[in-house]
């Protein structure tokens, strides 16, 4: 594979990624989502971080673990009942993280 024919596809895939990432910049007044899709979007960030952080809840050396020796696991269900009462977002990573700290240590 020769220099050139790496830069061209350099070029190539810059000008793709420019194109997709600004149309929504151009072309965002005139085309218009459904509001049943709208609505569907909303939930993308959540489905996304939970699709990040289930697998590092629940998997421990490339295994599944749904064990109560899990701390892990265990520090993300008592992160989540911290958040549902007190719906503090700080306070829940502070109270996640020592509950893992406590539990890493203990178990």
């Amino acid at each position: 594979m020769s220099d050139g024919y790496v830069w061209v596809t350099i070029g190539f895939l810059t000008i793709a990624t420019i194109l997709t990432r600004s149309s929504f910049f151009f072309l965002g007044h005139a085309v218009k989502l459904p509001p049943k899709v709208q609505h569907a979007l909303r939930y993308a960030p959540a489905a996304a971080l939970a699709a990040i952080v289930a697998p590092d809840l629940v998997f421990v050396n490339d295994s599944l673990q749904l064990a109560w020796t899990n701390p892990k696991l265990m520090a993300g269900v008592g992160a989540t009942l911290f958040f549902l009462a007190t719906r503090h977002l700080l306070g829940t990573i502070v109270a996640g993280m020592a509950l893992y700290t406590l539990l890493r240590i203990t178990l």
